[in-house]
């Protein structure tokens, strides 16, 4: 607003307040009346408020009211009148205009009140102004309350406003335009609060029993200095970031560096090798254009991938209405000095007031004595504030007061409110929508410290988030919550940020729900059940009168009045007023209501009633006759009566005010009669298909459509609950629809699908299950164009129903059925059956009645009390107890079958009592007749070792060299699997696919034997190689390398998930070891995978390790101290300097293989072969190495038996083999077995590579 616009009279009193000279602020005599009339001023202004655009256009803020305060603040009238009128003045603009303006100029004075707020928030932004604030407030909290004044109380409230009011001032983006760790604004405005002490005062004030007043205030103060302030980033500033979160950063620019590769490399091929003038058109076969004809493509054609029909359309306008809420959620990292003060704050905050001043705000929310919407404040506070505990060193005590269970009674209460509120309030409900946003972070935060607390080291802390936890999970409120909000969901009104922390929050409570119900066989839950009753209305009876009724009415009325003569008595005479003289009511209206209480009292059959109201009537409206003449006869009031008792007269449809408080009680006694609270079994599964539901899925593939901008835990959220859908509850069919398989393709079709591993495998098995059932289902394809429900869902995989099929007939009964079906009943019900509905229906002349028509009509018919008596008994729950002869016939059909391959099979096929596999185990286990499950898998002959297993030349010589084969690793984790699988089987009868499981169980076993028997082995030659590369200097990275594992294991633990970790080396220390070929050979020792091809570049951790095998592998990158035996005579002896051609390295391998088919033939003797007469002699030194190579080859022999008395047999052998070799040469020395043949493995492993 220009300057010279200003109000002649405004602008003679702005010149009458003084003038700023330099840095001293002169004032003018009459300074303290130019300021009332300042505020008299606003206070009359209208509704453009332009006294307030006047005031700042000519900054009487910055050139007057602050100088004044800054300055004169002795001159207490002064001072007070300053404050009031910046109070005043920096009011925030939503405030001044009720609501955003839809006016157009309307919105041009609103946008120019908040441009002057802005830059009286950047004058505030000083030390000075400040430091006389808080100076000023310190003085007046040094008073008693006995020396506080009323003006004292009302300066202290006006200062705390005036600092909320600044703070509350938003930032202008086009003008702060600064980048993350930058100073803003409002973080200038923050240092100068900090260098002041006034944030000293803020706590004070949150913490003194003596200023409880002030509570709201200070809450609502603390909350503005924190705003755009993230807990994450404050818990973290000042301190070294750890190395997992250096290896997370590492991870995400790995990722991003991926993605980037990917969409480059796409680009790269979609451009041409060479380019073309004439480019050409084509015709797409297949494709219809708007025509019958085929599609005519115009471009190259390796732009025909993004043809669609929508290029060239123009954009459809989506109303405003119909518009996505957008996210108003703004975080930035501020300067390091304002976050260190900050998170000071906040620590000395938790320590000394949180708790406090939570409980003083929480009472004033409960007794409504705070403002509306103040409840938004206390949601804030304790999700922020929980927040930094948690992620600072977590300690419970400090937010004990948000952390009950009163605690998610508020919230839930306030969530279903707003929710309640956005559906009435339409204009307003993107408010409400913040506000719910708001309330359920807070819930999120309650669940992620609960979380928490069940990492914790103490013990009690422990017990009570169990007892939280018990609580919660029992409420059937808190677990119908997430179920209500996502059915709910509006993206209209509700922002995408929102879906994200009700998806995120969904996971967290179904994961901690979950892991409750682990361990826990029957956990009882509360169940609401309401019954939805007619209300009961009491004058129903008149209208529904009949004729007959009236008729036999006046029958007894007339009897009645004739046999009392037509005289009443004086107490009816005289208490019969028809007419209420100071009611409202018209005369009129009161006749007619008179009339009608004639009537009631007639229909009532109270005839001496009717009589006294029609004279006393008759008295009050005596015009027109229309309660008969003063002299009338008793005959003609009989008739009077009677007509008025047959005409329709109209009633009153409302209840008189008198009544209305009354009968509003009636109806909520009986609704809260209405709601039936039980307690039922509850069962994670059945509570899961609650979830399996259009209305839950489609909010769920609406935040998947930004897959790209979600984080990965976000992500991981959708995928589990998509995955509990279709894997857990078998419902895949439910995401059969088209535009989740757009989104699907587009996953799939990213360049950077890597990133998203588990969208990819998700979206490849449910388009793998859709083609399945296609091939079933011919018009799979066409319920692709909807939503489908359960049912839909059931008929598409089931097949579809007839017409009228799935309607509820209603079977008829004949008496001879009736009878029929009461005969046999009584004579089986004594008969002591299980289900006595099984044995009635095969003796039913019917056959085709089923179970649930016999049922029902024998609750209809009175012989049961309900469905509950004749429920069907589960199958296998009557077997449970065992008794002494069956645990008699078990022990000794273990004795018998003991010591034969399978002992499991025949002892289910012999027992008596059919049982599943799993109870029997678990018996023998109770009985100590097996120490181990494993003891009860079926033994399968051993096989050959070497080739004769199946083994090559090139798995042979690895063997030999003691590399590690590279599928080991699957086959012992698919063997895990297979055990894990056999071990959840309870089937009733062993089949032949069990047998078949069996004997690839006992196959696993025996190789999990073998390689255990090898541990040893591996880990003293891991440690052999470990200490040759720390004396080559690669120390550093063999730590690294150890923590890798360790943290991958640790992740695996935690998520139970397994996912290929890469290596990634980012120092040049780490670099160069991978590329050496010594530490390569380490890498392939304890199962890190090379790259599979030249689209990886990392070395990558297989997701196939176990946790335990990750963990061991770690541990055998420590090497003991005491070196292993023979290792000093294998420093003392040098190695020897002269070169080995590739024909002695050949040479080497034929003698290795020679002794090793020597020792098989001494120990198969059956299928031995016999050494070739054509060997060539070997000489002492091939001699020597043949002996050493011999010696592997009985270890390796050894491997490969699990027996004990075969281990013996391989040692025999072994020394035969190696007595023999020895006695080919006469000049043959003893040797240092271990150390030779270990030197002599490495220096084979070096000439092959």
């Amino acid at each position: 607003m220009d300057l010279y616009m200003m109000n002649c009279e405004l602008l003679a009193t702005c010149s009458a307040l003084g003038y700023l000279e330099g840095d001293t602020y002169h004032r003018e005599p009459d300074c303290l009346e130019s300021v009332k009339d300042l505020i008299r001023y606003l206070r009359h202004e209208d509704d453009t408020r332009d006294i307030r655009q006047q005031l700042g256009a000519a900054q009487i803020l910055q050139n007057d009211l602050l100088p004044i305060i800054a300055q004169h603040g002795q001159d207490k009238p002064l001072f007070d009148a300053c404050i009031r009128l910046m109070v005043n003045l920096t009011q925030p603009a939503l405030l001044c205009f009720g609501k955003v303006p839809d006016d157009p100029t309307f919105r041009h004075h609103f946008l120019q009140v908040v441009s002057y707020l802005q830059a009286y928030k950047e004058a505030f932004a000083s030390e000075k102004v400040f430091g006389v604030l808080s100076e000023t407030l310190y003085n007046l909290l040094q008073l008693d309350w006995e020396q506080r004044q009323e003006e004292d109380n009302l300066l202290v409230e006006r200062i705390i406003l005036l600092v909320r009011n600044v703070l509350h001032i938003p930032t202008d983006p086009y003008e702060e335009k600064n980048v993350d760790d930058d100073a803003s604004v409002h973080d200038k405005l923050l240092w100068a609060i900090h260098l002041s002490g006034f944030d000293d005062l803020l706590k004070f004030l949150a913490s003194a029993q003596s200023e409880q007043q002030w509570s709201m205030h200070v809450l609502e103060v603390i909350s503005l200095m924190f705003r755009d302030q993230a807990p994450e980033v404050l818990a973290k500033a000042g301190q070294t970031r750890s190395s997992q979160e250096k290896q997370k950063d590492a991870q995400e620019l790995e990722a991003l560096r991926a993605k980037e590769q990917a969409e480059k490399h796409t680009r790269t091929m979609q451009r041409g090798s060479r380019h073309s003038r004439f480019r050409g058109s084509y015709v797409v076969e297949g494709l219809r254009s708007i025509g019958e004809k085929d599609v005519i493509f115009h471009q190259g054609l390796h732009n025909f991938k993004n043809y669609s029909h929508d290029v060239g359309k123009a954009v459809r306008r989506v109303p405003k209405r119909k518009q996505m809420a957008k996210d108003t959620e703004t975080k930035r990292r501020s300067a390091l000095n304002v976050r260190l003060f900050l998170r000071e704050f906040c620590l000395d905050f938790l320590e000394n007031c949180y708790n406090h001043l939570m409980y003083l705000v929480k009472e004033n929310l409960l007794r409504e004595q705070a403002q509306q919407h103040d409840e938004t404040y206390y949601l804030w506070a304790l999700n922020f504030f929980m927040a930094f505990n948690r992620l600072n060193g977590f300690q419970p005590d400090l937010v004990s007061e948000t952390l009950s269970i009163r605690a998610f009674h508020f919230i839930e209460k306030n969530i279903t409110n707003y929710y309640e509120m956005m559906l009435m309030d339409r204009k307003e409900a993107t408010s409400w929508s913040r506000r719910m946003h708001l309330a359920l972070k807070a819930y999120q935060e309650l669940l992620l410290t609960l979380s928490e607390m069940d990492r914790s080291k103490d013990e009690n802390v422990r017990q009570s988030a169990n007892v939280i936890k018990s609580n919660i999970f029992y409420m059937m409120e808190y677990r119908e919550i997430f179920l209500t909000l996502l059915r709910k969901f509006d993206e209209r009104s509700q922002p995408r940020s929102f879906l994200r922390d009700l998806v995120e929050s969904t996971h967290l409570f179904l994961r901690m729900l979950e892991r409750f119900c682990t361990g826990r066989n029957n956990l009882m839950v509360q169940k609401k059940r309401v019954k939805r009753r007619k209300k009961s209305q009491k004058k129903q009876a008149a209208q529904e009168n009949t004729p007959e009724a009236l008729e036999e009415a006046w029958q007894i009325v007339s009897q009645d009045l004739r046999a009392a003569s037509f005289q009443l008595p004086s107490s009816l005479a005289e208490g019969a007023v028809p007419f209420d003289a100071a009611s409202e009511t018209p005369l009129e209206e009161q006749r007619t209501e008179a009339m009608v209480r004639i009537q009631d009292a007639l229909i009532g059959r109270q005839g001496p009633e009717a009589l006294s109201l029609l004279r006393a009537a008759r008295e009050v409206w005596p015009e027109g006759d229309v309660f008969g003449a003063t002299d009338v006869e008793p005959d003609e009031e009989l008739d009077l009566l009677k007509q008025i008792l047959f005409v329709n007269l109209p009633r009153p449809a409302a209840p008189e005010n008198a009544m209305e408080e009354e009968d509003e009680k009636e109806e909520e006694e009986e609704e809260l009669e209405s709601v039936r609270v039980s307690e039922t079994e509850f069962n994670f599964l059945e509570f899961i298909k609650r979830f399996a539901s259009p209305a839950i899925v489609r909010p769920y593939m609406l935040l998947l459509r930004s897959y790209s901008q979600n984080t990965p835990h976000t992500n991981h959220c959708v995928a589990r609950m998509l995955h509990r859908i279709a894997v857990d509850l078998k419902m895949e069919p439910l995401l059969f629809q088209l535009s989740v398989f757009c989104l699907f393709n587009k996953i799939l079709g990213d360049p950077a699908a890597t990133v998203y591993k588990e969208l990819v495998t998700f979206a490849k098995y449910v388009l793998k299950r859709f083609f399945i059932l296609a091939t079933r289902n011919n018009k799979a394809y066409v319920e692709l164009l909807f939503w489908k429900s359960v049912g839909a869902v059931r008929e598409m995989t089931e097949g579809y129903s007839n017409d009228g099929e799935g309607a509820k007939k209603k079977t008829k009964w004949t008496p001879e059925e009736e009878e029929e079906l009461h005969r046999l009943y009584e004579e089986h019900k004594d008969s002591g059956v299980p289900d006595i509905v099984e044995t009635l229906l095969p003796l039913l002349s019917n056959t085709d009645r089923t179970r649930r028509q016999v049922v029902t009509h024998m609750v209809a018919m009175g012989l049961v009390d309900s469905v509950k008596d004749l429920k069907k008994e589960k199958k296998g729950t009557r077997i449970v107890l065992w008794t002494e002869d069956q645990e008699e016939e078990l022990s000794r059909l273990f004795e018998d079958h003991k010591s034969s391959d399978d002992i499991l099979g025949n002892i289910l096929k012999r027992l008596t009592a059919k049982r599943s596999r799993a109870r029997v185990v678990d018996k023998l286990l109770s009985l100590g007749l097996v120490g181990d499950r494993k003891e009860l898998y079926k033994k399968r002959r051993r096989q050959a070792p070497g080739k004769s297993a199946g083994m090559t030349e090139e798995d042979f010589f690895a063997d030999l060299s003691g590399e590690p084969r590279e599928d080991g690793l699957e086959k012992d984790e698919d063997d895990e699997e297979e055990v894990e699988e056999d071990n959840s089987d309870e089937e009733e009868e062993p089949s032949e696919e069990e047998e078949e499981v069996e004997s690839r169980v006992s196959a696993a076993q025996k190789k999990r034997g073998r390689s255990k028997g090898s541990s040893g082995e591996r880990n003293v030659h891991v440690e052999s190689m470990v200490r040759s590369l720390q004396q080559e200097g690669l120390s550093g990275p063999l730590l690294w390398l150890q923590n890798c594992l360790n943290r991958t294991a640790n992740d695996r633990a935690e998520d139970g998930t397994s996912h290929a970790v890469p290596l990634v080396p980012l120092t040049e220390e780490n670099e160069d070891a991978m590329d050496n070929r010594s530490f390569q050979k380490l890498l392939r020792k304890v199962g890190i995978r090379a790259p599979a091809d030249e689209q990886e570049s990392f070395w990558r951790i297989p997701a196939t390790i176990s946790v335990n095998q990750l963990r061991g592998a770690a541990s055998s990158l420590c090497p003991s101290e005491e070196p292993p035996a023979g290792a000093g005579e294998q420093a003392e002896r040098p190695e020897s300097p002269e070169p080995q051609d590739e024909a002695t390295s050949h040479e080497q391998r034929a003698q290795a293989l020679r002794a090793l088919l020597l020792a098989r033939n001494r120990k198969h003797p059956s299928t031995g072969t016999t050494e070739s007469p054509t060997a060539e002699p070997m000489s002492a030194s091939d001699q020597q190495q043949g002996a050493g190579e011999g010696r592997s080859g009985g270890k390796r022999s050894r491997m490969l038996d699990s027996d004990d008395d075969e281990r013996d047999e391989d040692s025999s052998s072994k020394m035969e083999v190696g007595d023999e070799i020895r006695a080919g040469d006469s000049d043959g020395e003893e040797h240092s077995a271990p150390a030779k043949r270990r030197r002599h493995r490495v220096l084979s492993d070096d000439e092959d590579d």
